[in-house]
């Protein structure tokens, strides 16, 4: 393993311990965002500096529009995940196949955009796993109870993920 990916891993593996539970039961935004941020550096040819996260909702359901303003009032003006500083911007899931000028696609529950950020090229994360297992979304993450991170092989491949040998040893794919 090569300097850089030892220290790559050695960094997840510090925030895996970082963002371990103390004991909550639900779901922290901040904690998924900020797994989330760090799992899109371990891209090859992932984002660096400066890069605009779509946080996708459903207006039409509560749950949805929750973990948005969750999810965007976790990342405020800018949260920085390793080499790479997220912003924010809020999507309906009907206006997914004209967004742009985003590097990935935060889903919140509940919604399925996949054949739209699939066409476009554009990586999916989810908080919910069965979002990565059922293929709508390229990756899950999940701060609590653990850190888990899962990735969708088929999903990744049909938007031109490849993610770096130091991180595929640390999730799980399916």
């Amino acid at each position: 393993m090569s300097k850089t990916n030892s220290r790559s891993a050695l960094a997840l593996c510090a925030l895996a311990l970082a963002l371990a539970p103390v004991g909550a039961a639900h779901a922290d935004a901040a904690k998924d965002v900020q797994v989330a941020g760090r799992a899109l550096t371990f891209l090859e040819n992932g984002p660096t500096g400066k890069a605009v996260l779509g946080v996708v909702f459903d207006p039409s359901k509560p749950a949805s529009v929750a973990e948005k303003n969750a999810v965007m009032a976790a990342i405020g003006g800018g949260m920085s995940a390793g080499a790479v500083t997220l912003t924010a911007k809020p999507v309906e899931a009907s206006a997914v196949a004209g967004v742009s000028g985003v590097a990935a696609l935060y889903v919140t529950t509940g919604v399925n955009v996949g054949a739209a950020a699939k066409a476009k090229k554009i990586i999916t994360i989810g908080s919910d796993t069965s979002c990565a297992t059922s293929g709508a979304c390229v990756m899950s993450v999940s701060a609590e109870p653990k850190v888990e991170i899962v990735v969708n092989r088929a999903a990744a491949a049909a938007v031109g993920a490849v993610f770096k040998a130091a991180f595929r040893m640390m999730i799980r794919e399916v």
